[in-house]
């Protein structure tokens, strides 16, 4: 497998070059650190985008759906679907507004995929992302039965091409607006609350 990811036109960074990774090592990193991932597909003329749980094991990617749902036919039919993961840690607060900014890691990849249709594949994939979540709790809990089997439609996906983006650090600022009484610096993300609150 290549450490890097193929990138074309459609997945190559094409502003802010200098903060694109196409190294496939950054952008796994991302899935599993989130394993959130928004789909965007396209569905009888119309496009959607739905936030689902997106786990890796080794070099394929695994959702689960429900059994007969749009991705499920949209992907065993050979159409792609394209993923977003994107996480925002800090805000970057400058002297100016136009340099406000925030830290983040990003990745975009393009996915074929196929139903999961072995036993031992669809607890494998299963198993590893729930010891993810916590060591040693697949052995614990309860595994799929027959039903919820036949109810899920497990999808293994290959990324045919992506691309992963991030920033770090503080504000850029313009020389002249160093010394205007104004701070700047990080802030940790959180919650916005309202005043009503």
């Amino acid at each position: 497998m290549q450490s890097e990811l193929a990138h074309h036109d459609r997945a190559q960074v094409k502003r802010s070059r200098e903060r694109a990774t196409y190294h496939r090592e950054a952008v796994y990193r991302l899935v599993d650190d989130l394993k959130l991932g928004h789909i965007g597909f396209s569905w009888k003329g119309q496009l959607h985008v739905i936030p689902m749980t997106v786990w890796r094991v080794d070099d394929h990617l695994y959702f689960h759906t429900m059994n007969k749902s749009r991705m499920q036919k949209l992907l065993e039919a050979g159409a792609e679907v394209c993923i977003s993961f994107a996480e925002c840690t800090e805000w970057v607060l400058a002297k100016s507004a136009y340099h406000h900014s925030a830290n983040y890691r990003s990745a975009v990849v393009y996915c074929t995929g196929e139903r999961v249709t072995e036993p031992d594949e669809f607890d494998r994939a299963f198993e590893v992302c729930i010891e993810q979540l916590e060591a040693g709790r697949w052995q614990q809990v309860r595994p799929p039965n027959a039903q919820e089997r036949k109810a899920t439609a497990l999808m293994k996906l290959t990324i045919v091409e992506g691309a992963g983006k991030s920033r770090s650090g503080g504000p850029n600022e313009e020389p002249e607006d160093l010394d205007l009484p104004v701070w700047h610096g990080t802030v940790p993300v959180c919650p916005f609350h309202s005043q009503e609150e």
